[in-house]
């Protein structure tokens, strides 16, 4: 197995120094920057919108990883694409059009993907998952950063992994929320290609050395 795709969240960064967080990224090993964007209506909480989205497209050499934690994301595709975002993310649970949804992420050139919450079943994607670049398998509630990982989101990502190989997907599997040096292991081994870690990340002695740690994980 290849090493895992390591995508560190800015939801975990120190907002008073992004750029050097930018920057401490560009240095490190991670292939992507994973940005939660958070409205306050599907979730309890908001983060930052396209001003800062271009502020980091600016500094970045890495691709922009965003997750759409938002209603009505269709709305915004256009400007996060004139921004330069590389991957966009939908939650399955905020598009009433999805298939129209991932669509109109790939007509404006990015790659697509669509989220799932703790209590939506892998199953909703059986009708889409040929058309999609990425399934987000969300391992915590989403809203907030440094919340414990749930463990049945292992099973979770197995389920997701048989569909794959059933359907002749190539849909990539990313997991976020929870990584850390005990659950990373156990989401390689249960079929995760991309590691999004925040906290684990930014609030470790050695930012740098961590991310490290990550891409060296193999399958068991």
């Amino acid at each position: 197995m290849e090493s895992p795709i390591v995508s560190p969240s800015l939801l975990s960064a120190d907002y008073g120094n992004l750029q050097r967080d930018i920057e401490l990224i560009n240095e490190s090993e991670a292939d992507w920057l994973h940005l939660d964007i958070m409205d306050g209506v599907f979730v309890p909480n908001i983060t930052f919108g396209q001003p800062v989205l271009k502020m980091v497209r600016k500094h970045l050499k890495k691709d922009m990883d965003v997750h759409l934690m938002i209603v009505q994301p269709e709305k915004f595709l256009n400007d996060f694409k004139e921004i330069g975002v590389d991957r966009i993310t939908v939650h399955y649970e905020t598009c009433v059009h999805i298939h129209r949804t991932i669509y109109e992420i790939k007509k404006a050139g990015m790659k697509a993907g669509v989220a799932l919450n703790p209590g939506t079943p892998v199953c909703m994607l059986r009708d889409i998952i040929k058309d999609l670049d990425m399934v987000l398998i969300m391992t915590v509630n989403p809203g907030f950063g440094g919340q414990d990982f749930i463990m049945h989101s292992l099973d979770k990502i197995k389920e997701t992994k048989a569909l794959i190989e059933e359907t002749g997907s190539h849909a990539l599997i990313q997991m976020d929320g929870g990584a850390n040096k005990e659950t990373a292991p156990l989401l390689v081994n249960a079929g995760v290609d991309v590691l999004v870690a925040g906290s684990y990340v930014f609030k470790s002695a050695d930012p740098k050395a961590t991310i490290h740690e990550l891409k060296a994980l193999r399958k068991c």
